[in-house]
């Protein structure tokens, strides 16, 4: 919902489109056509404010993003004051989207073609990673998890957002699957419990969870509801398109 438009492939994709880089089935152009749209607008707003105010003072940190897509997160970070920041992706159609907008920004990120299984990074190299709308994606997510705990330096963060599992969005995407959709049929949707044992399973702290994005996939509902989105992913997940973590590397 990163997540972004479209969270419909298994690189990092906005929660609302259709897009889907890791799978080749779409191209970056996908992103700027979520964006444009209302329900898009909104849902990215709602996804990006949420997961910068996990990731927390991000000022003079190095910052790791995983599955960056265009690398629309990886410049708010870098806006944000983080001293280094890297993104990473599988699709080179992506990366090149990504790192051609870093250039007309003239900031100083680097981009690299990689999956989250496969980090190229040394360990203990960065003191926040992000990763969102990948996980649900990731054959092994297990792997994926313990490679970042590998990169992250002791007391780093790590901020995971992913699809929720009960919510309509994911129902409709569950219906698509099992009508053919072989992103949708491969696609696994978690609970915020399912997202926090598989993060501990990598031997790291999670300190939160919340949710975003509890309406229907219309842009006028989206925007009756915004206002209110943020106060309803601090009472419950249940219901919630987007699921964030934040967790520590003791």
């Amino acid at each position: 919902m990163p997540a972004r438009s479209p969270n419909d492939g298994a690189a990092s994709v906005p929660v609302g489109g259709e897009a889907a880089g890791r799978a080749g089935q779409f191209g970056p152009d996908a992103y700027v056509d979520w964006r444009t749209t209302s329900l898009g607008g909104i849902t990215e707003h709602l996804e990006r404010r949420l997961i910068l105010r996990l990731a927390g003072e991000v000022a003079g940190r190095a910052v790791l993003d995983v599955g960056c897509g265009d690398g629309a997160l990886t410049l708010a970070l870098q806006r944000n004051g983080a001293a280094r920041v890297v993104g990473c992706e599988p699709d080179p159609r992506m990366i090149a989207r990504a790192g051609a907008r870093a250039a007309r920004e003239k900031a100083g990120i680097g981009y690299a073609v990689a999956r989250a299984e496969h980090l190229p990074f040394s360990g203990e190299s960065f003191d926040i990673v992000t990763i969102i709308t990948v996980l649900a994606f990731v054959p092994q997510p297990q792997v994926a998890l313990r490679e970042i705990a590998r990169v992250l330096k002791p007391g780093g963060r790590l901020v995971i957002g992913d699809l929720g599992k009960w919510s309509l969005w994911a129902a409709s995407r569950r219906i698509r699957g099992r009508l053919g959709a072989a992103m949708w049929s491969a696609a696994r949707f978690r609970s915020a419990a399912e997202l926090r044992a598989l993060t501990e399973a990598a031997q790291l702290r999670v300190e939160h969870i919340s949710g975003a994005v509890y309406y229907p996939r219309s842009g006028l509902i989206a925007r009756l509801m915004a206002g209110v989105d943020p106060i309803l992913g601090e009472l419950t997940t249940f219901g919630a398109a987007f699921l964030a973590v934040r967790a520590r590397k003791p």
